[in-house]
């Protein structure tokens, strides 16, 4: 049996494995609808709510203004959200989603969906797993990096 190397045992790169994988998982399940996994994600933010500001939404993904910026104005130029001056504060632009995007919300879902469900690994291991990823960014976010 071949001795496991050094990067074989750090927890940090079976972590970024995951993520880069579900990236891929997710982008190949988007790709019929032209989106990436990073604007689905700010679908997901405005499904829940529509209207928020960028700043309402790049605190809920982790992002900053400079990241979510781009994301944004591609997600315009596709027509997927529409940008508007807050009337509340001139600073502010808030973001809505448009008849497209709310029409694809169910089909999206049931992409997801049907390819998550495909992956038995994730049917049955996919709660426990969440619950030791919440912990384990919890952990994080009280060490205040």
């Amino acid at each position: 049996m071949d001795k496991p190397t050094k990067l074989d045992q750090q927890l940090c790169f079976e972590v970024y494995k995951a993520s880069s994988n579900f990236s891929k998982l997710y982008a190949k399940t988007l790709e019929p609808f032209g989106l990436t996994f990073t604007q689905y994600l700010v679908l997901l933010v405005l499904w829940e709510e529509d209207g928020l500001t960028m700043k309402q939404i790049g605190e809920q993904l982790g992002l900053g203004t400079g990241t979510l910026n781009p994301i944004i104005n591609r997600m315009i130029d596709n027509g997927r959200v529409t940008k508007k001056q807050s009337t509340e504060d001139r600073r502010a632009f808030r973001i809505s989603l448009t008849d497209q995007s709310h029409a694809d919300e169910k089909p999206i879902e049931q992409a997801i969906h049907n390819k998550i469900t495909s992956c038995n690994y994730l049917d049955v291991n996919a709660f426990e797993l969440m619950k030791n990823l919440k912990a384990l960014n919890a952990f994080f976010s009280d060490m205040d990096l």
